[in-house]
């Protein structure tokens, strides 16, 4: 039997029971930079993975590229091999009163995607681990973060209900948004609902934590200096609240 995993082709002592999962797969060099000892795992398609010590506790992490479908699947194949928590580091729409810059913490999300479908019933709660959330407030109360921690919604077809493409989309999504926001809906992203709501189902716990890096309903977004030092504030929040979570046997 073959005791690695499918698409990242990896066993139980390339992996740590912790994992940051990003979307982009530059990020993870963002990851590593802070890492002793990183060493890479992955390569295919657009998953690209590291593992490596972050003061002195051991730490994955890995990218997916963009939505739900792949994320599950590196979250199944890294549970599969040992890990017990992860934490979605990725990029948000803003909505709301949530400003370019800030970091969302998600403790629940609205589930608009399908992936979350096949593992769990339609009315199942797409919800933060309880310790992931104590976690972040600690870690971004001390750090002096701009932050927020609430509701983000997650969807499948980004042109189709996030972002026009095309302008007789654009009164169909603005109405959405708009909805969402007058329900107190943060954020919305393609992954969180299924990381948060998948994550029982296969024996781990999971959290969300991402950079508001585009407005969702006035389209303005972060370039140059501001996303670098953005994705800087994320990388190191993700790694001090990984960090910081308690694991039995670690």
């Amino acid at each position: 039997m073959n005791d690695r995993t499918w698409y990242l082709g990896v066993g139980p002592d390339a992996v740590a029971d912790r994992a940051i999962l990003v979307g982009d797969p530059a990020r993870v060099d963002l990851f590593a930079e802070r890492l002793e000892g990183p060493v890479e795992f992955g390569g295919e398609r657009a998953l690209r993975g590291v593992t490596g010590s972050y003061r002195g506790t051991r730490v994955s992490v890995c990218s997916f590229g963009m939505g739900a479908p792949i994320a599950v699947i590196v979250m199944e194949e890294l549970a599969q091999v040992g890990t017990r928590a992860f934490l979605r580091a990725g990029t948000v729409l803003s909505l709301g009163d949530v400003a370019l810059g800030d970091l969302v913490m998600a403790h629940a999300a609205l589930r608009g995607e399908s992936t979350s479908a096949s593992y769990v019933p339609a009315g199942y709660p797409a919800a933060a681990d309880p310790e992931l959330l104590t976690c972040a407030r600690s870690v971004l109360d001390r750090s002096g973060e701009r932050y927020r921690i609430g509701v983000v919604a997650t969807f499948d077809a980004f042109y189709v209900e996030l972002l026009a493409a095309r302008p007789e989309r654009a009164e169909h999504i603005s109405r959405r948004l708009e909805q969402l926001r007058g329900l107190g809906v943060l954020a919305a992203d393609m992954e969180t609902s299924a990381v948060l709501a998948v994550a029982p189902a296969i024996g781990a716990r999971a959290g969300s934590l991402c950079l508001a890096s585009v407005e969702g309903i006035g389209r303005n977004r972060l370039n140059g200096d501001e996303r670098r030092d953005g994705e800087e504030r994320l990388t190191t929040a993700a790694l001090d609240i990984i960090l910081e979570l308690h694991l039995e046997g670690s």
